[in-house]
């Protein structure tokens, strides 16, 4: 579970946290948080702003508890996010501590490797953003491009980032951390 950023007139920049070329809307883009499991995709929440732990509170709140208890009506669920500073903010250690009997959140070591399998996910979604016949020319029809290709994605997609997890685990053990094809 996790945000990306997504672009219209694509500009080659570099973002310090993920050191991987990412487009961007010159003037801005659409950034979009996410979260799915085994057989679907979760909410996606168009964010309008930098997010702070205040939207965070309200995106897993408003969007991701909901489709956690759904999703696992017998609270053995896995919420998986990275270590950015919104996710390890004080309200939202307490929130999780209030929900700790719902669903299981991951433990993750400061400055790891960033395992998320959403990351290969926006990759995906970058990919056929990109492969558009028309691309988007403004944030509107850019939200309506993602909505859509996030749509069709199969549940296969899914599955095969989840499968891919122990290989890529393995693989940063082997680098001890540091770089790995994944």
């Amino acid at each position: 579970m996790v945000e990306s950023e997504f672009a219209v007139n694509r500009m080659r920049t570099w973002i310090h946290h993920a050191l991987l070329p990412l487009c961007r809307l010159m003037g801005g883009g659409q950034m979009v948080w996410g979260m799915f499991y085994w057989h679907t995709l979760g909410p996606l929440v168009p964010i309008g702003h930098r997010l702070n732990a205040t939207a965070y509170l309200s995106i897993v709140s408003d969007h991701s508890h909901p489709f956690m208890t759904t999703m696992y009506p017998s609270f053995d669920g896995y919420f998986q996010q990275d270590n950015a500073p919104c996710h390890k903010a004080q309200i939202i250690s307490n929130w999780f501590l209030e929900h700790d009997n719902e669903f299981i959140v991951l433990k993750w070591p400061p400055q790891s490797p960033d395992l998320n399998p959403i990351e290969h996910l926006w990759d995906v979604v970058e990919r056929e953003l990109r492969a558009l016949d028309v691309h988007p020319t403004n944030l509107h029809q850019l939200q309506d491009a993602i909505l859509s290709i996030c749509a069709n994605i199969s549940k296969e997609c899914f599955q095969h980032l989840v499968e891919l997890m122990p290989r890529r685990i393995k693989a940063v053990l082997k680098e001890k951390g540091g770089q790995t094809q994944y």
